[in-house]
């Protein structure tokens, strides 16, 4: 019986666990604009931030968080959203590449602020889109653009 137990722990500790550690961590490709939801401070150019952003999958749902830096790596600023449906999405007429089936996107929601990840291939890089008819394919409003 004790063993059944610790198994049944070591399960549930297991997939609560999940939700702390990061599926996949990717950095904001330096030639886009920031997310919707951050702004260059004061003083600083676009060419002085970087962005992570990491994926979880939760027992509530997909989630990314992303961290705003200065160009001496000190954190400015920390948000989180949910993403939207339960897995990438790919667009029905795009182009992609049919050996990996990119790009794909990722819609998601930080504090009332939505916008579009596009991820163009398997790399540690991630886009935000600005295309209106991919912004319509996926659902997202154009009052949120």
């Amino acid at each position: 019986m004790s063993r059944v137990l610790f198994l049944l722990c070591l399960s549930v500790g297991s997939l609560v666990a999940c939700g702390f550690f990061p599926e996949a961590t990717f950095d904001l490709s330096p030639d886009c604009r920031l997310p919707r939801w951050f702004k260059v401070p004061d003083g600083m150019s676009r060419r002085d931030l970087t962005v992570t952003m990491s994926y979880f999958v939760k027992p509530t749902g997909r989630t990314a968080t992303f961290d705003l830096y200065d160009s001496h790596r000190n954190k400015l600023a920390q948000v989180s959203g949910a993403l939207h449906g339960k897995e990438p999405v790919r667009l029905r007429g795009g182009a992609s590449d049919s050996s990996h089936g990119y790009p794909t996107y990722e819609v998601i929601t930080v504090e009332g602020t939505t916008d579009v990840i596009e991820h163009r291939g398997m790399e540690p890089i991630f886009y935000l889109n600005d295309d209106s008819s991919v912004w319509k394919e996926l659902g997202v409003p154009a009052d949120n653009r």
